[in-house]
């Protein structure tokens, strides 16, 4: 490996540390980051193994359940771009949810969550910690007050999306940094909407910062993954056990690739920003749309917010139709450029029906807490040209 410690990231900017923070080179010299798909590694004898097993640390090469170098860049170069101090990356977005969960909480503790996340964070959090005697609350994202309300002597920790999936609602991440603090509980901030290219939640006082890798920071839809970012302490210590244990880790391969999105994150998302600014302005005034949902329209209720906490307003648009569920979904049958999927952050526009497929989990009642009507519809602006989106939708909002 090459010594790389005459470097300087932290006078980097964000395009800069894209590509270069992190950097693994072996002997071969190659220019691309290698892939290391190895389940294990070889020692120099017993001793060595012993000594190797027995530290364990997050920077020995002792088997790829919880050390490998290729995920290891990659750990290195996401906590760069999100100005943290260590990453764990996992084999999903909600495996990385699961792991801080998990990692920091036990029996008899309280979590409070936002109202109207997305469907599959509100149901691991609401269906299943309580089976191990984790208390869940949601509490209303943009109400301040609520979340000094809610908290309680137990409350360890306080988890939010912002901008929210798929209502673009938005976190004001200082308050809510203050209020936890003040009770001894942590802030985590699934910054998958905006990525660390828009947003920077740690240093708006939050304690964590969560993403699905499989989103933006990938790009291009290839693989699934997710990631913790945070402090020394709670990562390397707490985190990293957890993951030795327990297994949920990200491959080595999609770790590679994952580097190869990182690359390109920064001039992708000011792209991303660009388009779905274009599509939401034309949205707001079509006939056929009740409302139209963005964070960087004046009418949006927390764009003052959003504006001082993020760099740009992000690539998701979400807009109802008039005419409920069966217009919306005459919309989606409709489309032709876009592909119907699930999946966001992808490099292609995606369009979805969020109350039957990615909140369709949650309760009636959920879903009217978050504001997920019939009529909604999510689309994830991509790389095409805005015009091509903006006919795509017009003919399919025409039928």
């Amino acid at each position: 490996m090459t010594d790389n410690s005459g470097l300087n990231p932290h006078a980097w900017r964000a395009e800069t540390l894209a590509l270069r923070a992190a950097p693994l080179r072996t002997e071969e010299r190659e220019h691309s980051e290698a892939i290391f798909p190895t389940s294990s590694f070889v020692f120099d004898g017993a001793a060595d193994a012993a000594e190797h097993f027995s530290s364990g640390g997050v920077d020995d090469n002792v088997y790829s359940r919880f050390t490998n170098p290729t995920v290891r860049a990659f750990q290195q170069r996401l906590a760069a771009l999100e100005g943290g101090e260590a990453c764990i990356a996992t084999s999903s977005g909600m495996a990385a949810i699961m792991t801080l969960c998990l990692g920091v909480l036990k029996q008899g503790d309280h979590v409070l969550a936002a109202q109207g996340m997305f469907g599959s964070t509100t149901a691991q959090l609401t269906r299943y910690m309580p089976r191990w005697g984790i208390d869940v609350d949601l509490v209303p994202l943009a109400d301040a007050e609520a979340w000094r309300a809610a908290m309680r002597p137990n409350t360890r920790l306080l988890i939010v999306e912002t901008p929210t999936n798929p209502m673009m609602e938005a976190a004001d991440i200082a308050a809510l940094s203050d209020i936890a603090h003040s009770g001894g509980a942590l802030l985590a901030v699934d910054n998958c909407f905006c990525t660390p290219a828009l947003q920077q939640p740690l240093a708006l006082g939050a304690d964590v910062v969560l993403h699905s890798a499989t989103k933006y920071l990938d790009g291009q839809g290839r693989c699934v993954g997710g990631a913790v970012v945070g402090r020394h302490d709670l990562i390397d210590t707490e985190l990293f056990g957890f993951m030795r244990s327990f297994g949920a880790c990200m491959s080595p391969f999609n770790a590679w690739v994952f580097l190869k999105g990182l690359e390109t994150l920064p001039l992708r998302m000011r792209q991303h920003c660009e388009n779905a600014t274009a599509l939401a302005n034309w949205l707001v005034s079509h006939d056929s749309v009740e409302q139209a949902i963005y964070p960087g329209l004046p009418e949006h209720p927390q764009h003052a917010l959003i504006a001082r906490q993020q760099l740009a307003s992000g690539g998701m648009v979400s807009f109802v139709v008039r005419g409920g569920q069966a217009a919306a979904w005459r919309v989606i049958d409709r489309v032709k450029l876009m592909s119907v999927t699930g999946n966001l952050g992808d490099a292609r526009t995606t369009i979805t029906h969020p109350a039957t497929t990615t909140h369709a989990r949650l309760s009636d009642e959920q879903r009217a807490q978050a504001g997920i009507v019939g009529g909604l519809l999510r689309v994830s602006v991509g790389l095409e040209h805005p015009d091509d989106i903006r006919a795509d939708i017009e003919q399919a909002l025409a039928g």
